[in-house]
């Protein structure tokens, strides 16, 4: 074996492993037992079994059938515990027919393997039910985007302002989604592209799980959103910290910062961005954007009132708006009316 291939043997392999390993802590070791990390873990068990049985095949093309055809039905079970994880973790709740419903699936496995051995039937495990397994996995990956595409939208078009759990299902799904068409490609024979692919996309995805467990000093909060959106402050605290805002973006006209961010202002009242963008969202009901834009807003009207002379684009720049229709967007929505009309009152004897 060449020192290319013994890399990709080691590295395949490890992943295959460790994914046993955090799938048996998912299982049983997690402090609150979330439907949305045991099917987590059972997720990474299945997948472990799919990438040990490619690695293995992969080096060893003798090898006997029945592990091909254990790592094949393993696939049909990858697709229903993905869409549950983000089922469960995103609405808190899923369906009692959730067992009926992989019991269907796992008795389809069973009953197949039984009848129609890989052994005895190589072909038809080749032609159809190959074919057939990859449509099933590509229906839950789609299924699973559309039930995560809010999600999903916010996490890639605006990272900084997402939280924690919402990060962690989008990393959830978008590693699996890289898992199938790796796995796909490699099964349509695309030029340069093999099955050996799948495994290394699980293990880069499993290692970035780990690094996020190993960098939180505690997990639970990754399982659920719904405990994300529960938590607001009682109104002493939140009149404490609308206060405390208002005085640093007054006093130091943080809103004039066109790349203001959320962890930006976080660091400048030493709190996380998750507990301020909570705040924001539960206590005063607006995101971290609406919520500069008023500072922005109120001080472009003092501006316009007082001073004729600048133009109302130069007005919106200078209170930090990085663009004139954002500027006069932002305008109408926080006073119903537009910069040039409210001049125009402003300005009347």
């Amino acid at each position: 074996m060449s020192l290319g291939k013994e890399i990709l043997f080691f590295f395949g392999a490890l992943g295959a492993f460790n994914g046993f390993i955090l799938s048996l802590y998912f299982l049983f070791f997690t402090q609150k037992k979330y439907l949305s990390n045991l099917f987590l873990g059972a997720l990474l068990f299945v997948l472990s079994v799919r990438i040990a049985v490619t690695v293995f095949v992969y080096f060893n093309i003798d090898l006997s059938k029945t592990y091909l055809q254990i790592g094949l039905s393993a696939c049909l079970l990858i697709g229903p515990f993905l869409y549950y994880i983000l089922k469960s973790g995103i609405r808190n709740r899923v369906s009692k027919q959730w067992k009926w419903h992989l019991g269907i699936w796992i008795g389809t496995i069973l009953i197949i393997g039984f009848v129609f051995p890989y052994q005895n039937y190589p072909v038809l495990w080749n032609d159809y039910f190959v074919a057939l397994i990859f449509f099933q996995w590509f229906s839950y990956i789609f299924l699973s985007g559309f039930e995560s595409r809010i999600l999903l939208q916010k996490t890639i078009m605006n990272y900084n302002n997402s939280n924690p759990s919402e990060r962690w299902f989008g990393i959830i799904f978008l590693g699996n989604a890289s898992i199938f068409t790796s796995y796909f490609l490699g099964f349509s024979r695309m030029p340069f592209v093999s099955c050996i692919t799948g495994a290394l996309a699980f293990t880069f995805i499993l290692y970035l799980i780990i690094l996020v467990l190993l960098y939180r000093k505690r997990t639970d909060d990754l399982f659920l959103l719904s405990i994300q959106k529960d938590k607001k402050l009682n109104n002493e605290e939140a009149l404490i910290l609308t206060q405390k805002l208002e005085k640093i973006m007054n006093e130091k006209a943080l809103y004039k910062n066109p790349n203001l961010s959320l962890k930006d202002l976080s660091k400048e009242i030493n709190v996380s961005s998750h507990q301020l963008s909570q705040f924001l969202n539960n206590n005063l009901g607006k995101n971290f954007t609406s919520f500069v834009n008023e500072f922005r807003i109120n001080n472009a009207c003092e501006i316009i009132a007082s001073n004729d002379k600048l133009t109302l684009e130069s007005v919106g720049y200078d209170v930090g708006f990085n663009s004139k229709s954002t500027f006069f967007a932002a305008f109408k929505k926080h006073t119903g009316t537009t910069p040039l009309n409210y001049q125009l009152q402003a300005l009347q004897p």
